[in-house]
């Protein structure tokens, strides 16, 4: 399964959100799908407070690749 188009147009933590939670609606089984989107949910709950704009593209790149091996898993 291939990731969704644009994710390198991905620059702020909204829009991956959005991407991530769009690559959760073309995981096949509704298990599956319920477990990732509790996961980017858990993720973005636990580096709300993060202020560090390097640190953020950090953590955008690390979830888009990690995005990317779960759709191609």
């Amino acid at each position: 399964m291939a990731p969704l188009p644009n994710a390198e147009l991905v620059q702020t933590s909204r829009q991956l959100y959005r991407y991530l939670l769009r690559c959760c609606r073309q995981l096949p089984e509704e298990n599956i799908r319920q477990h990732y989107r509790h996961a980017v949910r858990q993720s973005f709950k636990v580096h709300a407070d993060e202020d560090n704009p390097e640190r953020i593209q950090q953590i955008i790149k690390r979830a888009i690749e990690d995005a990317d091996w779960v759709m191609n898993k």
